[in-house]
């Protein structure tokens, strides 16, 4: 018997209890923190720019993952997740626009772009 309870025991403590037991919701929020972390090497002039696009997208995308996590319905569920995906484009864009226009090293970029 006590092996039945160590056994449900570890498959209870897996469970998926909020979005942030999400795996997906995890590596995207270090993503987001790192993307705050880099937008600082970005120019002054870029803040209401750049900076804030590259914020907003990175933070949308667990955004929208909390908020597929909260919706009922599978369709909703499905819809925000695809959202999320749309935001992830979005920053892999303006990585890729603040390493052409030289704000951030090729180095930097590599690290940022191969975050999983």
């Amino acid at each position: 018997m006590a092996t039945v309870n160590s056994k449900e025991q570890l498959v209870n403590s897996k469970k998926i209890k909020s979005f942030v037991d999400l795996n997906a919701w995890k590596v995207s929020h270090d993503l987001v923190l790192e993307i705050y972390k880099a937008s600082t090497k970005l120019p002054k002039s870029e803040l209401f720019g750049l900076v804030s696009q590259i914020r907003r997208a990175a933070s949308s995308i667990t955004a929208n993952i909390a908020e597929g996590w909260g919706r009922y319905h599978f369709a909703d569920k499905v819809r925000f997740y695809y959202q999320s995906r749309g935001s992830n484009a979005e920053v892999q864009n303006f990585l890729i626009l603040s390493k052409d226009l030289g704000y951030l090293s090729e180095k930097y970029f590599s690290i940022l772009w191969t975050k999983p």
